[in-house]
């Protein structure tokens, strides 16, 4: 019987995207790298814990999610965490930042100074400009603001993000354009916080970190793994959890490798490139909808 592997989750070294695994092994992604992995039939799809530490129930998890953790874990996960706004006195400076994901697609955030832009490669932002530093409260305050006087959102759903990857404009200059422009508005607003140092604009391009001037571009998503499921293609390019996969010559499907943890995973069955998983298409109606993308 082959070797079942657990992955751990996608994430981003100073080398690109990297692919970890319970007990501790990493595999790093190169463009042209074939990803490949079934999960057996009978397989079941566990809760992956929380804080390092393993689920005591490994209790199943639905195949859609992409939390991967049961209703226990999910909570202890998200128990004194930034992200979820539960502590508000961690000492450390904190950067306020403007991510550009496509057209009409720029939402405001926080990180902390130490990790650099590791949040944004994380959230598959095209491209970003750090706003402003300063302690945490004072941070937070400033997303609100943004959202309060500009109506700037501090989350946009991967599914909208996928969708006009396909369709960026060409240029750095013409993806930079609204991040320039909401950062003088922002940092012109008379309620600025005092103890937030602004920024100048410096927009950073992810466009060619992510890959995504190579290629044919992604025009569907894996919606779910399911038992008997293999999945097989060419990387392409990744952004964000995502990865782009060429499964047969000018065919490119997005994987959220967020789906991918909590399966027990073997070595790809040889043939087929996606067989027994559902895929979502990137309908010309659903890139539509968004202003600026044909």
């Amino acid at each position: 019987m082959a070797t079942m592997w657990r992955c751990t989750g996608l994430r981003w070294s100073g080398e690109g995207p990297v692919l970890g695994w319970e007990g501790g092994r990493s595999s790093r992604l190169t463009w042209g790298k074939r990803v490949a992995f079934s999960v057996p039939e009978g397989g079941l799809r566990t809760c992956v814990g929380a804080r390092g530490h393993a689920c005591p129930m490994r209790a199943p998890v639905p195949s859609r999610g992409t939390g991967a953790r049961c209703e226990e874990c999910a909570r202890l996960d998200r128990a004194h965490s930034v992200a979820a706004d539960t502590i508000a006195d961690d000492p450390r400076p904190y950067h306020v930042y403007l991510a550009w994901f496509g057209p009409g697609m720029v939402k405001v955030g926080i990180t902390a100074v130490e990790r650099g832009p590791a949040r944004l490669l994380e959230q598959g932002a095209v491209c970003f400009s750090w706003l402003g530093t300063g302690p945490l409260m004072a941070a937070r305050r400033t997303e609100e603001l943004l959202r309060a006087a500009l109506r700037v959102p501090d989350r946009i759903p991967y599914a909208d993000k996928r969708a006009v990857r396909a369709t960026l404009p060409e240029t750095a200059a013409d993806r930079a354009a609204e991040v320039r422009e909401l950062h003088g508005r922002a940092v012109a607003l008379a309620q600025w916080p005092d103890s937030l140092r602004p920024e100048p604009c410096a927009v950073v391009d992810h466009v060619r970190v992510f890959g995504l001037d190579r290629g044919p571009g992604a025009r569907g998503e894996v919606e779910r793994l399911l038992p008997g499921a293999t999945v097989s293609g060419e990387l392409v390019a990744a952004a964000g959890p995502d990865l782009h996969l060429e499964v047969r010559p000018g065919r490119v499907v997005v994987l959220d490798t967020r789906l991918v943890r909590g399966w027990g995973l073997v070595p790809a069955v040889p043939g087929g490139a996606v067989r027994a998983v559902p895929v979502r298409e990137f309908t010309q109606a659903l890139l539509r909808a968004f202003p600026g993308v044909g």
